[in-house]
């Protein structure tokens, strides 16, 4: 869901800013934003550029991941993909529907799902089973060989963050990824940043890699997205891929 943003102003919080996470909030704030259904622009606001670098990105990655898998295939599709944090299908379209056969989707915008219903990519068949649901209700019905989520999870509470690694864990096939694409914390005193605007946090790599372990799941790869203008002073952004332990 929540795409890019420069980084607020915070003050150090007097409870945990996951805590303030109010999913209602986050939906009114979704719903507020358009959905272009020609450009898939609905998530990027005024960055139309950021989608080109951030797939580019995101392919290089995925690509480097499959290597270092174990008798994970480096050459054509994987069977079966999900997109966790869907959106209007903007990275189903851009990358996931290149590396997967099929690809499901978890989105809890209905006006969003609705898109993606009406795609190209879903009369084709590619586009799978699509979920308007929030991840923190998400229970995986199959197994997947990639669990792509990105620029989603800080609508969810850490306990509910936890709890939904654990059933993405489960839901891996033997070669399968999860792959956690998200903002980090620029916070000077190394918290995690609540912002009001939708009602979600920003978590910084310290936290992270902490529910990961807590979840059961190790850090395979990680490395920040490059390639973004310094002088729009975006927030950073950093890749995950996980496996079980």
């Amino acid at each position: 869901m929540s795409e890019i943003a420069p980084s607020p102003a915070t003050n150090r919080p007097s409870t945990p800013p996951d805590a303030k996470i109010d999913h209602a909030a986050s939906l009114r704030y979704w719903n507020s934003v358009p959905a272009n259904a020609h450009v898939m622009l609905g998530m990027l606001g005024q960055y139309p550029w950021y989608t080109r670098i951030d797939l580019r990105g995101s392919k290089t990655f995925l690509n480097k991941v499959r290597r270092l898998i174990p008798d994970c295939p480096t050459e054509g599709k994987l069977g079966r993909g999900v997109d966790c944090g869907a959106g209007v299908g903007r990275v189903t379209e851009g990358l996931l529907s290149q590396v997967c056969t099929t690809v499901d989707a978890v989105e809890p915008v209905e006006k969003f799902t609705q898109v993606m219903r009406d795609s190209v990519l879903k009369r084709d068949g590619v586009v799978g089973e699509i979920y308007t649901m929030g991840l923190e209700d998400w229970t995986p019905e199959r197994q997947y060989d990639l669990i792509w989520t990105q620029f989603c999870v800080g609508h969810l509470t850490d306990r509910q963050l936890v709890e939904y690694f654990v059933r993405c864990r489960e839901a891996l096939t033997a070669t399968g990824v999860l792959v956690v694409k998200e903002n980090q914390s620029t916070d000077p005193k190394g918290e995690d940043m609540y912002d009001d605007e939708d009602s979600s946090v920003t978590r910084t790599d310290e936290k992270f890699r902490n529910l990961f372990k807590e979840s059961g799941l190790s850090v395979l790869a990680s490395e920040l997205q490059l390639g973004f203008p310094k002088n729009f002073r975006l927030l950073p952004v950093r890749f995950y891929a996980l496996r079980p332990v």
